[in-house]
């Protein structure tokens, strides 16, 4: 059975660019957002965030009709879930952060009304082991008529599957297309019928498994790169302590052919490694003890490195005793959780730049060239040739190119990404 018609649920980093992708090919395709800006954007054509190529690919899909973005699901052929999976608040310190499904709940039971006999269901979010099984089961209970493969296997009405992205902000609409694709279908049949639908644009490998096993490799794989930092950053805060530089350190014991320890940094961000961890970690919490260290350790560190600013004002105020804090300007050099991006969530840079202008009593200044307006504390956004003039401390955080390209001259620097040293 073709499929003529695709909506996707969630318009965010992965929704819009697969619908884009999927309308580029000739499909017709039906994006759906609860975010009533965001639809209109698309509407007209625009993108919403920034992502390399993407804009051009939503322009001509909008103007030659294959894409078309609506609040409430219609009718189609496959419906694409791409909707966050945040945590449930933390009741106390201390507490394993647990994947609030909510979101996934919600687009099941929006997607529900309009789904007919032979349409494929997949769930992209990346999600706890056992959550595409869970939709299955909320939209069963909102579809009694039809039958799904949980109770009917490979004669169900409905086909169900897990297909979890991996790509890398700002490379997606080329990775969406080259990397090859994990596919977990809840029945063999699902499974065919998912990889059907992703060769509509996928030049990779469509590699099928179960859907538990798809949800598993995608926080698999977070997770690996997770540890894997958190030892870049705990060598960091040892050599740090011992008055060695680590990006030397690393450098040189890269030369050893079979080593390859990643850089360190102020943190691990965004929706993915920083958050993945947790559900391996709440669903096994006994046993998933590298993981959930790896886990503290990259979070401690936003903390760490806003006490090395703490601890840079205070030496600037003893070399400079006719100054006050108040008189102190400190420079916060990128907010995004990863270069040359807008995404700031989970951001490790955006979370010390809030932790000083909680604590410091002088201005503080943000320079993120892929935002135009920040509404956070008292901070204020401003150029990077505003800030080389009017800092007094100067915060690297986030290696964005434009940093790369100059360098500081300063007595004051904290450097956490080692592009300045």
């Amino acid at each position: 059975m073709s499929f003529e018609t695709i909506s996707v649920v969630g318009l965010g980093y992965i929704g819009l660019p697969t619908a884009a992708m999927f309308a580029s090919r000739k499909k017709k395709v039906i994006g759906v957002d609860v975010n009533q800006h965001a639809v209109d954007t698309i509407n007209r054509g625009e993108i919403h965030i920034v992502e390399p190529d993407l804009d051009m690919l939503v322009s001509a899909a909008v103007q030659q009709g294959y894409l078309k973005a609506v609040i409430n699901p219609e009718p189609a052929d496959a419906f694409l879930i791409a909707v966050p999976t945040p945590f449930l608040p933390i009741e106390n310190e201390g507490d394993i952060p647990k994947p609030d499904l909510r979101y996934i709940e919600a687009a099941s039971k929006a997607v529900a009304p309009v789904l007919k006999k032979g349409d494929l269901v997949i769930l992209e979010s990346t999600s706890p082991v056992g959550a595409t099984e869970q939709m299955a089961d909320w939209l069963s209970e909102a579809r009694p008529d039809l039958t799904f493969p949980q109770t009917h296997g490979e004669s169900a009405d409905i086909n169900i599957s897990h297909c979890p992205e991996r790509v890398l902000p700002g490379h997606v609409v080329t990775e969406l297309v080259q990397n090859d694709r994990v596919i977990g279908g809840m029945s063999k049949r699902c499974s065919e019928r998912s990889v059907e639908l992703y060769k509509t644009f996928v030049m990779g490998e469509c590699v099928i498994t179960n859907a538990r096993t798809a949800e598993m490799a995608k926080l698999t794989e977070n997770s690996s790169r997770d540890v894997q930092i958190a030892f870049a950053n705990e060598l960091s805060i040892i050599c740090d302590e011992l008055d060695i530089n680590v990006w030397e350190l690393i450098s040189l014991a890269n030369r050893h052919p079979r080593v390859n320890i990643l850089q360190p940094g102020p943190g691990v961000g965004g929706h993915c490694i920083a958050v993945d961890p947790w559900f391996i970690v709440s669903k096994t919490p006994d046993k998933a003890k590298l993981i959930h260290t790896a886990r503290e350790v990259n979070d401690s560190k936003p903390y760490w490195v806003f006490e090395k600013v703490r601890g840079m004002v205070t030496e600037f105020l003893e070399q400079n005793t006719n100054k006050s804090e108040k008189d102190i300007t400190i420079a916060c050099y990128g907010l995004s959780f990863k270069p040359d991006i807008d995404d700031l969530r989970e951001s490790p840079a955006l979370e010390i730049a809030k932790q000083i202008s909680s604590n410091h009593e002088g201005p503080v200044i943000a320079i993120e060239p892929n935002i135009d307006e920040l509404d956070v504390g008292n901070i204020e956004l401003v150029s990077l040739d505003s800030s080389l003039t009017r800092a007094d401390i100067h915060v690297l955080l986030v290696d964005h190119s434009q940093f790369k390209k100059i360098r500081l001259n300063a007595d004051f620097i904290i450097d956490s990404k080692g592009i300045w040293i």
